[in-house]
């Protein structure tokens, strides 16, 4: 855990699964933008019937004063489920560029309408306790997030499904994961994700199709790095975000990764000294999707982001 002083500006994500009525998520929607704006306050907040799920950034006590309007108005539903699930981490910069307040049918996509951790979900695991579940050798322990965010970091031994999407999950867990249970016979699956609420979401699925005995870590990776020493550590690598920060390290600091503004996938110092790399415009992923007139569009893209940077940077 990071000792130095905090940066000028909090970013928290957060989510609950808490069912919300229709006047609740309308209210909501529309007193965020008013309240986001006063105290400048970006990022992004989806509001669904299962809850809420968003990621914000500014001024610390404005980004609390978002907290605590969402927390009173989660504790009109069920008060075992108003939990607000927070993390927080610190940053010079404004992680978003606006505030958007949408919303959704879902606040994480699986699209499967009868998942529900509402109503049934899997046991939460603290991060403090973490380590001795996954070091567990009965315990098969599962990364539910995107293949290029596994690739970039991940805890030690975790099986990464190789999904794009979360959508994918269900089939994955069919298709792969069924056959392997079935084979190996693990007394346990532990599941994590980068705050926690797609591997929440993930446990209902596995408990209401009869996968057994299913663990997900409380608060993602951003609450294990937080509370965790790096000197005990199991974690590996960085941790991707879906901000402007791009990843965070151990310390909940920025990583070294940084985005393909073509194809939106993170990129090491390493990759971005490649000569197939061109700012803006290419990357070693991407460098045969897109056609010239794609990568002309890019360039011309990236001139004009250059130009408005240095307009605002110019004394």
């Amino acid at each position: 855990m990071s000792t130095a002083a905090p940066n000028p500006l909090l970013v928290a994500a957060f989510y609950a699964f808490t069912p919300l009525t229709e006047d609740t998520r309308a209210d909501l929607l529309e007193v965020l933008p008013g309240l986001a704006e006063t105290g400048d306050v970006r990022g992004s907040v989806l509001v669904a019937l299962e809850g809420v799920n968003g990621t914000i950034s500014g001024p610390a006590p404005a980004v609390e004063a978002v907290l605590d309007l969402l927390r009173q108005q989660l504790t009109l539903g069920d008060e075992h489920f108003a939990r607000l699930e927070v993390k927080r981490s610190w940053c010079e910069r404004q992680a978003f560029r606006r505030f958007k307040a949408r919303r959704k049918k879902e606040i994480v996509t699986m699209g499967c309408p009868d998942v529900s951790p509402i109503r049934t979900v899997g046991t939460y695991v603290e991060p403090e306790q973490w380590n001795a579940l996954i070091d567990d050798p009965d315990t098969l322990v599962i990364d539910t997030r995107n293949s290029y965010e596994v690739a970039i970091g991940s805890f030690e031994g975790a099986l990464d499904p190789g999904t794009e999407s979360f959508r994918e999950f269900p089939a994955w867990a069919e298709r792969t994961l069924r056959p392997r249970v079935e084979r190996d016979a693990p007394k346990r699956i532990a599941m994590f994700c980068t705050g926690g609420i797609r591997c929440e979401k993930a446990t209902s699925y596995l408990q209401q199709q009869g996968f057994g005995e299913v663990h997900h870590l409380r608060g993602g990776i951003l609450k294990y790095l937080e509370e965790v020493p790096e000197a005990d550590s199991r974690w590996s690598g960085e941790c991707f975000v879906f901000d402007q920060r791009v990843a965070l390290n151990h310390r909940l600091e920025q990583g070294v990764h940084r985005l393909c503004h073509a194809c939106g996938l993170p990129l090491t110092p390493e990759q971005r000294a490649l000569e197939s790399y061109i700012r803006g415009v290419q990357c070693l992923h991407c460098i045969d999707r897109f056609t010239d007139a794609d990568r002309q569009r890019f360039a011309e893209r990236q001139r004009q982001l250059d130009q408005a940077k240095a307009s605002v940077e110019s004394p």
